[in-house]
């Protein structure tokens, strides 16, 4: 058996990733891997563009094309990535669930009442003890890992997903915040009558009493309810397209704004990601684009200045990547803003990284 120096000392990063490896083609076992990533195929409440479900697999078959020698992080390879294995069946799970939830969504589009219709009422509450039943089995999962010392990254599936694995680091921090990029604020109360809906994420995340500050960059798209919610809330700050937008026509820089924003946080975070967040020619097949969003590039530079701050970071997750039918362009993207953010979370925890390349 050998141990993870003769691997790092036999392996070639500059060679196509190993096929029977694990993801980005590292030949590093669960044990051996500093960061552990879950995969959640799970898209129950889906109630526009579907796919999201199959993101994980589709960044995890895009990872093998991903040079390791990253210019920020360019010994991040050797710390180990592990593409959780653990067996489940979320997957068949959220498809039989999904299923049942399509009548809902359309008896609600054509005005009907839902508490009115008992076969529909019965589908619904089944559906929302059944992402109960989810959350609860993912928190376990991130409990796991955690206590194993693990770097934990959750890797999405819509973005209901991540609930459980907040759960999981409120049971190990008792006061943080998220930084959360978006298109859509999250913040709908139930939306369509799910509890766990993707489009509450948000909305359930700040019902946690360990979670403190909210703050959301990058949103577009937002209803009544959820400017309620944020103009109620002593937790959320939001910072929208439209306003990062003029700043930068008017003469502010991209560095400026991130500072400000980065002075807002508190010490503890999380960063939660959906993909759609990014210009659309990012991710083309996202469940529910919107017009306007960061450039790739942008996103990147501030995940740097927060990698280079002293805020803690505990976590951070990537949600709402959808492959296209006849392309890999959403899970290369994603593939490469995973391998990205397993650097920072690394360089965050104080793992050796390398020196950035210099040109």
């Amino acid at each position: 058996m050998q141990t993870k120096e003769q691997k790092i000392a036999e392996f070639d990063p500059s060679q196509p990733g190993l096929s029977d490896a694990n993801i980005f083609g590292l030949p590093f076992t669960a044990d051996e891997s500093e960061i552990v990533i879950i995969p959640v195929p799970w898209e129950v409440t889906v109630s526009y563009g579907a796919g999201a479900s199959d993101g994980p697999a589709a960044i995890y078959e895009a990872s093998y094309q991903v040079d390791l020698s990253h210019q920020n992080f360019p010994e991040l390879w050797k710390l180990g990535m592990h593409y959780d294995t653990f067996e489940n069946n979320w997957k068949e799970t959220s498809d039989r669930y999904k299923e049942m939830a399509q009548p809902i969504i359309e008896a609600l589009e054509n005005g009907e009442v839902i508490d009115e219709n008992h076969a529909l009422k019965f589908s619904l509450d089944e559906i929302n003890k059944a992402c109960t039943q989810f959350n609860a089995e993912l928190k376990e999962r991130t409990l796991y890992w955690l206590q194993q010392n693990k770097k934990v990254v959750l890797l999405g599936g819509d973005h209901s997903t991540p609930l459980g694995y907040y759960q999981a680091l409120a049971t190990y921090h008792k006061d943080f915040g998220i930084l959360h990029f978006d298109a859509h604020m999250d913040l709908r109360i139930a939306y369509e009558g799910f509890t766990y809906s993707h489009a509450s994420i948000m909305y359930n995340a700040i019902q946690l009493p360990e979670i403190n500050k909210l703050v959301q960059v990058g949103i577009r798209d937002f209803c009544e309810q959820e400017v309620e919610v944020v103009k109620t809330s002593n937790k959320v700050k939001v910072f929208t397209d439209t306003d990062l937008k003029k700043d930068e026509f008017e003469g502010k820089s991209w560095s400026q704004k991130v500072n400000e924003i980065i002075a807002l946080l508190p010490e503890n975070i999380l960063i939660s990601i959906d993909i759609d967040a990014l210009y659309c020619w990012y991710c083309p097949n996202t469940g529910t684009p919107v017009p306007g969003g960061l450039s790739y590039e942008q996103l990147i530079y501030f995940l740097n200045k927060i990698a280079d701050s002293n805020i803690n970071l505990m976590g951070m997750d990537l949600v709402e990547v959808a492959p296209g039918k006849d392309d890999e362009w959403d899970g290369n993207v994603g593939a490469r803003l995973l391998f990205h953010m397993c650097g920072v979370f690394a360089k965050k925890s104080g793992l050796h990284v390398g020196e950035e390349i210099k040109f």
